[in-house]
């Protein structure tokens, strides 16, 4: 009896593993199905077209592709991304709320920064951005830490003190990590000071905005703006003459995705 129900636990175990085995075989030869899907129906055929001119032949191939595994997140997103460079923001949407649905993980993130910087739905994009850092702590997007956009929507929703501190506290750690804080972090401190009519605090902010990048134009004419409301009008006067210059030589906002949208506080020169 007692070899019996010995055998029975033997077999039993060589079960399981055999089980979790073939478990992991799945999940492998699944991950190598959707690769191969994504070069196919991604790499080969839809980035064979330019989305500006071919939209329709770049969405065909991505629809094949989610026709064999409707699944990749990663088809879901670049179904999306032409949409929102083409500010069809409602549309892009749509694609993106599935791939954050099969992945959310990697595009959580991802589609926090689209409603911060594209489709400017402040709220949402912060009610993104901290489910994201559940999942993964003050992460990165577009080279810029969660808690950076956090404090940029809160700009926007003029709530200046809570946007103060989130931006303080984000480049302290820079400073810790990277020796620095970002120049364009530095500058929206600066604003998150300004909005404040903290005149002397924001310069100290755009001075060393303006260290990093010598000719950020809009960080001069807001540093020209509090030297205005200082009463320093001869000083202020010369700086608006040079951050007009140096705008008028394309020295702006130079994020990579600022020839697609206007971010907060960019001037328009024209």
């Amino acid at each position: 009896m007692n070899k019996i129900f010995f055998y029975i636990i033997i077999f039993q175990l060589c079960s399981c593993t055999t089980i979790s085995n073939s478990g992991e075989n799945a999940v492998v030869v699944d991950k190598k199905t959707q690769d191969s899907i994504i070069k196919m129906y991604a790499a080969e055929c839809a980035h064979a077209y330019n989305y500006n001119l071919d939209m329709k032949k770049w969405q065909d191939c991505l629809d094949k592709g989610l026709a064999v595994d409707s699944t990749i997140a990663y088809l879901w997103q670049q179904k999306a991304m032409p949409y929102f460079k083409a500010r069809k923001y409602e549309v892009g949407m749509e694609y993106i709320d599935k791939a954050v649905k099969y992945n959310p993980k990697r595009y959580l993130g991802y589609r926090a920064f689209i409603k911060c910087i594209f489709a400017k739905t402040y709220r949402d994009a912060i009610v993104d951005f901290e489910k994201a850092k559940e999942l993964e702590g003050n992460n990165y997007v577009m080279d810029h830490t969660y808690n950076f956009y956090i404090a940029l929507s809160l700009l926007q929703l003029n709530e200046f003190q809570k946007a103060e501190k989130i931006f303080k506290d984000d480049i302290f750690n820079q400073k810790e990590q990277w020796g620095e804080g970002h120049y364009l972090d530095l500058f929206y401190y600066g604003i998150s000071l300004y909005e404040q009519d903290k005149w002397e605090e924001a310069i100290v902010q755009f001075d060393k905005s303006l260290l990093q990048y010598k000719e950020f134009a809009d960080v001069k004419f807001f540093k020209a703006t509090c030297l205005f409301k200082l009463e320093k009008i001869e000083e202020a006067s010369a700086l608006y003459a040079e951050a007009n210059l140096d705008a008028e030589n394309g020295f702006s906002i130079n994020e990579d995705n600022s020839i697609y949208e206007t971010y907060p506080y960019q001037r328009r020169w024209k």
